[in-house]
């Protein structure tokens, strides 16, 4: 497992813990009232670049309670690089720098949806969707995350059986249909999976990150993982395709 520090979320947040204002479910991506005002955020450190990764989405209904958090922190500028960059609440199957796909010539050619996904569509349409419980809150220093960023909060899912086995064979299938090399942080016996609500909470404010996820008293939480999407990750994030869990359709972005 990847290291990282994480804290015990049982229970709402004890005293002295900073009040919350009201939250708004506002959509990712959706300016918040106060950003006219405010200078534009830092780029992040992937600004010059992008990579690949493959997300598993939610139900509307786990993905609201995901982004309560969201909003309340980046409320508290605590941390809002996730709604600026137009990303859904996920847990991250893999992450895929675009420099380690075949190059083109070894097999369905150099477009990263022609090698993925017929592996992302043949995975989704043989599961359902998948029962998840987003059980704990946790955070990765930044020395320990696989990214410069600051520090990472997330929520972390109880390790079922079930998420755990999409997991390997989603790496399985790309390691043999698509000649894809996994990386070591999401190699099955490294893979540590989590749903961020913040990737840039500034050092010294991580207690009260916590206060504030405590406060809003979402834990525990359940849903269902209802979506394989392929995304490429810049700036802000674009969604290439996504294939629902049982069944055979798809969504591409434009």
């Amino acid at each position: 497992m990847a290291q990282g520090t994480v804290p015990s979320a049982a229970g709402a947040g004890g005293g002295g813990c900073p009040s919350v204002p009201a939250i708004s479910t506002t959509p990712p991506g959706t300016p918040r009232a106060s950003a006219a005002a405010a200078p534009p955020p830092p780029q992040p450190a992937f600004a010059t670049g992008f990579y690949y990764a493959v997300e598993l989405y939610f139900d509307p209904a786990l993905e609201n309670q995901v982004l309560k958090a969201w909003n309340a922190l980046a409320r508290r500028q605590l941390g809002s690089r996730l709604i600026d960059a137009a990303a859904r609440p996920h847990l991250p199957l893999l992450h895929l720098p675009a420099a380690a796909l075949p190059p083109p010539g070894t097999g369905a050619g150099g477009d990263p949806l022609l090698r993925l996904a017929p592996s992302l569509r043949a995975l989704a349409s043989r599961l359902d969707p998948l029962p998840l419980a987003l059980s704990s809150l946790a955070a990765l220093p930044a020395s320990a995350s696989s990214s410069p960023h600051d520090n990472v909060l997330f929520l972390a899912p109880t390790p079922s059986a079930a998420l755990l086995g999409l997991h390997a064979q989603l790496c399985e299938l790309l390691r043999k249909d698509a000649s894809v090399e996994v990386p070591d942080a999401f190699r099955p016996d490294h893979w540590l999976p989590r749903c961020a609500v913040a990737v840039d909470v500034p050092r010294g404010r991580m207690a009260e990150a916590f206060c504030v996820l405590r406060e809003l008293k979402l834990l525990p939480v359940s849903g269902y993982g209802m979506d394989i999407a392929l995304v490429e990750v810049g700036p802000t994030v674009r969604e290439v395709v996504s294939y629902p869990l049982g069944g055979s359709g798809s969504a591409g972005a434009d």
